[in-house]
């Protein structure tokens, strides 16, 4: 019996978004422009609620990490993505295709369960209000945080601990931007991770809308507020990770478009869509930039 001899691959080839040169010149401007105005605004929200007195509360706490988290995400394929527009031949070597795989999946899977612990803060608050002091201190957010950090990095390390162990011997070329080759694998584990995820964040908001239904206070209309920003980011943030993760994977033309959305530009507007629907902290914000405008001044 003959055996063939069979090379492993070290290297992928993305293919990128466009193969014309013009197309990727103006996504290139597209991008950066994108970034130079979102990526300031999560730092900002940041700053806003760590020098705000006034927003010291574990709803705005949360926020803050899902802002950090979602800066850090957009640190792993976009700038590359931005590089390869420059690039006749835009490769990635396997060890960093599995880095980028990690880390995707690392701080998405964080992201997901840190979703859950702002829906469990919402349901303290307004199911136990006279109990939220007691059970949200700062030290039992600061556990869940970490939690989310944890169940993310396992979720990933799990994914990556299959993958290491297969041999790549081609074909290596990806028609994507970024690398998604164990898509096979993490159909299994991401898909059902975001799936379970996402029927339990609509049915425990489902629930705390049917508790705020009575009564028109002005405190019950912020929770009402508050519940439906979240239900806008669960449903802006699972949307293209159900259609990546959740579907047989089949290539259609719509992939690139919703990895695109789903890596680049949906992460950062999380936290903005959330800030523009809150009115104390837009006030904060508008604060520290008068604060920055004056002594810019000076």
């Amino acid at each position: 019996m003959e055996i063939e001899n069979k090379t492993e691959v070290t290297e992928f080839v993305l293919l990128g978004l466009s193969q014309t040169h013009e197309v990727q010149l103006f996504l290139f401007f597209l991008f950066l422009l994108f970034y130079v105005i979102v990526l300031p605004g999560n730092i900002l929200i940041i700053l806003t609620v760590r020098g705000d007195p006034q927003l010291d509360s574990p709803m705005y706490f949360f926020l803050a990490n899902l802002a950090f988290l979602d800066i850090c995400y957009c640190f792993i394929t976009p700038p590359k993505m931005l590089a390869d527009f420059f690039s006749q031949r835009k490769t990635i070597s396997s060890r960093s295709c599995i880095a980028q795989l990690f880390f995707l999946h690392f701080l998405g899977g964080a992201e997901i369960f840190l979703l859950i612990a702002m829906a469990f803060d919402r349901y303290v608050a307004i199911c136990k209000p006279l109990h939220y002091a007691t059970l949200m201190r700062k030290m039992v957010c600061w556990i869940l945080v970490l939690a989310a950090w944890a169940g993310g990095f396992t979720h990933s390390l799990i994914q990556v601990a299959f993958v290491v162990r297969l041999p790549f011997c081609g074909p290596n070329e990806l028609d994507n931007f970024f690398c998604d080759v164990t898509q096979f694998i993490v159909l299994v584990n991401s898909g059902l991770v975001v799936l379970i995820c996402f029927i339990l964040l609509l049915l425990s908001y489902g629930v705390l809308l049917f508790r705020l239904k009575t009564g028109i206070s002005r405190g019950k209309r912020k929770a009402v507020s508050t519940c439906i920003t979240h239900i806008i980011i669960v449903f802006v943030m699972f949307g293209p990770a159900m259609y990546i993760y959740c579907r047989p994977f089949h290539s259609l033309p719509l992939d690139k478009v919703v990895a695109v959305f789903h890596t680049v530009v949906f992460p950062l507007i999380n936290p903005m869509i959330y800030t523009l629907r809150n009115r104390e902290i837009l006030s904060a914000m508008k604060q520290i930039l008068d604060v920055i405008a004056w002594l810019c001044k000076d």
